[in-house]
C-alpha cells in the first residue's frame, strides 16, 4: 500500500489525490466485505477543512447511496453540525472502513461491527485520507473510531471529551449519533448534552484554525 502514501505526497491537489484513492477504494477486494457490498463509502465533504469526522463504518443507507452518514444517524448529525454553525460541506466525513459489515439473520442484513482484520485491511486507505487531508482535528463519533485512531485501549464512556494525539491532529471522541438515537429517556437527554459539550470544544479549535487562515 506504499502507492497511497506516494499518492498523498505528489504533487497533484487534494481532490485529485482523493479521486484517486476512492477509485482504488471501489475495487478493493482486500477483505470478505468486498463480496456483500452494494457501493464503497469512501468519504465526502471539503478537503481544505481543518475537521475531520470519523465515524465505524457504513450502514445500509450509506451502503445503498455510497455516502457517508446518510438516513437517520446523518440526519442528526447534520442537525448537531448546525448547532455549532457548520455543514457536512464544511469538514471532512469518512470512517474507519469503507463497506458496510453485515450479517444475515431471519433472512434480513444486519450491521455489525467490522472485524479486526477488516479494520487492519481498509487502514491504509484511512491514512492515506489523513496524510491527504492534514486535518488540525479529527473527531471521532463513536468508540469503534477512537479505539482504531486514538487508542486499541479507549472507552467511549471514560475517554470521551478528552483531548488527545492522533496523526498530527488534535483527537477527540464523542458519542456516534446511531448510539444518540438509541437512547431513551433521562439516558437520552444526558447523552446529548455531552455530545453537545464536545462538539462545542472541538468547534472553538476549529475557529482558532479558520481565524489564523484568514
Amino acid at each position: 500500500m506504499d502507492s497511497l502514501f506516494d499518492a498523498a505526497e505528489s504533487g497533484e491537489d487534494r481532490e485529485q489525490r482523493l479521486e484517486d484513492l476512492s477509485r482504488q477504494v471501489a475495487v478493493c477486494t482486500k477483505c470478505d466485505l468486498s463480496q456483500s457490498r452494494t457501493n464503497t463509502v469512501f468519504g465526502s465533504g471539503d478537503p481544505y477543512s481543518p475537521l475531520m469526522l470519523v465515524g465505524e463504518g457504513p450502514g445500509a443507507n450509506e451502503d445503498a447511496t455510497g455516502l457517508p452518514f446518510v438516513g437517520r444517524a446523518g440526519k442528526l448529525l447534520d442537525d448537531i453540525l448546525a448547532a455549532v454553525d457548520l455543514t457536512r460541506d464544511q469538514v471532512y466525513l469518512t470512517n474507519t472502513v469503507k463497506c458496510r459489515a453485515a450479517v444475515e439473520e431471519g433472512g434480513k442484513m444486519k450491521n455489525r461491527q467490522p472485524r479486526t482484520t477488516e479494520i487492519r485491511a481498509c487502514n491504509p486507505y484511512l491514512q492515506a485520507q489523513f496524510e491527504t487531508i492534514k486535518p488540525g482535528i479529527i473527531l471521532c463519533l463513536g468508540g469503534p473510531a477512537a479505539k482504531t485512531i486514538i487508542d486499541k485501549d479507549f472507552k467511549i464512556t471514560r475517554d470521551r471529551g478528552q483531548w488527545r494525539e492522533a496523526y498530527g491532529a488534535m483527537a477527540m471522541a464523542t458519542f456516534h449519533p446511531a448510539y444518540v438515537l438509541r437512547q431513551q429517556g433521562e439516558e437520552l437527554n444526558q447523552t446529548k448534552r455531552q455530545v453537545w459539550q464536545d462538539v462545542q470544544n472541538v468547534y472553538a479549535e476549529y475557529q482558532k484554525i479558520m481565524e489564523k487562515r484568514s
